[in-house]
């Protein structure tokens, strides 16, 4: 007796990626409209993540290039432009056969898609490595200088040390390691984009626990960055422990 079609959904909907083939396979030949259709999804799926490894492999170029490098490392920060909180950077290094996917800039992706990604690399990264610069530190040697310094500590926090460092775009001083600045580096290189996710779920699970104690300037929502409200409230309450007080000059 033939499934029913509802039960054959529920199979396609538990269905890992794996088993697409497999489940095309055992019911392409029923004709029932309904077990049509949902063929032709599963279809769909295994073109939707033909298409995502066909990017992923295109973003390892860079990793492909500088494939003779034992451990290739993945540099990004987050958290240069707010008016609050730290500048936090990432440092990565990927195994060399890495299969992650859905890895892009971290602001291409949704929140949710990003804690995702961020418990993946954190599990299967032959090291991570993460270093912040305070609101202090930024206002004593500047952004662009407390940027680099956060590099250099995610750079030392990490397990191994790496041969080579992709960086986003920069180049950071005081720097034995190979370098290589890539313009646009997280869209570009896989490590990159490990780099800056882990970066932004480290800083912005940060300003979350900020928002806990200081509720009312929004830090859970806005992260720190000069939105309306935040100026806002910036200007009705001053400024808080954590503000960045050479960035906020101009608003109290």
């Amino acid at each position: 007796m033939a499934k029913a079609i509802q039960e054959i959904r529920r199979e396609l909907q538990a269905a890992a990626d794996e088993q697409l083939p497999a489940f095309v396979a055992e019911y392409m030949q029923d004709g029932r409209e309904g077990v049509r259709k949902l063929v032709e999804q599963a279809n769909r799926r295994q073109e939707k993540l033909e298409a995502e490894r066909q990017r992923i492999y295109q973003l390892q170029e860079y990793e492909r290039a500088y494939g003779d490098c034992e451990f290739i490392c993945g540099i990004d920060e987050v958290g240069r432009g707010p008016l609050a909180g730290p500048v936090v950077a990432g440092a990565v290094i990927l195994p060399k056969d890495c299969g992650i996917l859905y890895i892009n800039d971290s602001k291409k992706l949704s929140e949710k898609k990003r804690e995702e990604l961020y418990e993946i690399i954190m599990e299967q990264a032959v090291a991570v490595g993460i270093g912040m610069a305070s609101h202090g530190r930024i206002d004593e040697i500047n952004i662009l200088q407390a940027t680099y310094e956060a590099m250099g500590e995610a750079i030392q926090n990490l397990a191994v040390m790496p041969d080579i460092l992709l960086n986003d775009a920069v180049t950071i001083p005081g720097i034995s390691i190979r370098q290589v600045p890539i313009i646009h580096g997280d869209a570009r290189s896989i490590s990159i984009g490990a780099a800056s996710i882990v970066a932004k779920v480290t800083r912005d699970r940060l300003m979350v626990e900020y928002d806990r104690l200081m509720p009312e300037y929004g830090f859970a929502s806005n992260k720190g960055y000069g939105v309306a409200s935040h100026i806002e409230a910036l200007k009705k309450y001053g400024p808080s422990p954590i503000h960045r007080a050479t960035f906020i000059r101009s608003f109290i």
